[in-house]
């Protein structure tokens, strides 16, 4: 009898010991210091999370409409602009405008009509921004300041996504997921002048710093479709890991890195010759005792700072954000989050809390 006693209460010490050393192993590790600050929104738990990356730590997480994906960065950059996609049960309508100074929400605009709203992009020295809406499927032009729709532009396509502008022309681009397809948008004539067909799931896109590329995840067929904006055809089309969500060109635009979220790694391009050149594995799925230590990992959302040092991904699984070091293109610091980090928006060190 004392045996099995001892042998119990060995056991019930040992799990406590394991669950102590688990979250220890587990919890976030912040080393290096850069500028800024990282607005990280978080999906299930419906809140935004703020991070000094100078000090290297959390300033502030507040609750938000329900369940915000993505989120962009005003001109000025004394604004962070949210959009409220919804939940399964619940259809969000609207995007949140938050103060960088005080780390507060400063307005709530109501887009009426437009549903699920998911990709926004802010309007170079404007207030205005760019969303698109998944259910209404086009992509509206919202004055933050006045909290009004501009203008109202359907893709003609079904889920229209994510979008980027032309850093020198009056063009966006829109993927739409469920036609396969990237539109081309016409921002002076307001209408689409273009809907491009790609693989299958078009999702991510980015474009080339200098305005040449397109370059667009498909979800469905793990490919890369690379499209010429002089000719609006694909040029190329490369291979990606399993299920390759987004993807982003670091500042200088010589490099591109794509977030694979079944694989659990971020794979690195080259710009100019489209050749592979390295797979960044997230700790947690690649050997057995990982798979023990870590979450499993899941990549997303992607974004680079504007100096160009590092490179923040989304771990959805594990509720953090990765740092990669752009020039060893190594996970170098974690930073901690709430449930489902998606979208990321960056203030600057102007605004950066001492």
């Amino acid at each position: 009898m004392k045996k099995i006693k001892f042998l119990l209460l060995s056991l019930f010490l040992f799990s406590i010991i394991a669950v102590i050393a688990l979250k220890i192993i587990r919890h976030p590790s912040y080393s290096i210091q850069t500028s800024g600050k990282l607005y990280i929104v978080n999906k299930l738990s419906s809140s935004i999370t703020v991070f000094d990356l100078y000090q290297g730590k959390e300033l502030a997480e507040f609750p938000i409409e329900i369940e915000p994906h993505e989120a962009t960065t005003l001109a000025g950059q004394n604004r962070v602009v949210v959009t409220n996609y919804g939940a399964t049960n619940v259809v969000g309508k609207s995007i949140t405008v938050i103060n960088s100074k005080t780390n507060k929400v400063e307005k709530t605009i109501d887009l009426q009509k437009s549903l699920r709203p998911h990709g926004i992009i802010a309007f170079p020295n404007s207030n205005k921004v760019g969303v698109v809406t998944d259910s209404g499927n086009e992509l509206l032009i919202v004055d933050v300041e006045k909290g009004t729709i501009e203008e109202k532009i359907p893709t003609q396509q079904h889920v229209s996504h994510l979008l980027v502008l032309h850093p020198q022309k009056p063009l966006a681009y829109v993927t739409n997921i469920n036609s396969n397809s990237l539109s081309v948008i016409d921002l002076e004539l307001n209408q689409v002048i273009k809907n491009i067909p790609c693989g299958l799931g078009t999702e991510g896109i980015d474009i080339t710093p200098d305005g040449s590329e397109i370059w667009v995840t498909n979800t469905k067929d793990n490919t890369i479709n690379i499209i010429s904006t002089s000719t609006n055809k694909i040029t190329d089309t490369l291979t990606t890991g399993n299920q390759s969500l987004r993807l982003k060109f670091s500042v200088d635009g010589k490099l591109c890195l794509v977030t694979n979220a079944k694989d659990g790694t971020i794979s690195v391009y080259y710009q100019k010759s489209k050749k592979q050149i390295k797979i960044i594995s997230i700790q947690g799925k690649t050997k057995v005792i990982e798979r023990i230590l870590y979450h499993t990992p899941r990549p997303v959302g992607v974004l680079m700072h504007p100096n160009g040092l590092y490179a923040f991904v989304t771990n959805s699984n594990a509720n953090t954000v990765e740092v990669i070091d752009m020039k060893t293109l190594t996970i170098v610091s974690t930073i901690g989050t709430g449930k489902i980090p998606d979208g990321m928006a960056l203030v600057e060190s102007n605004f950066s809390e001492n």
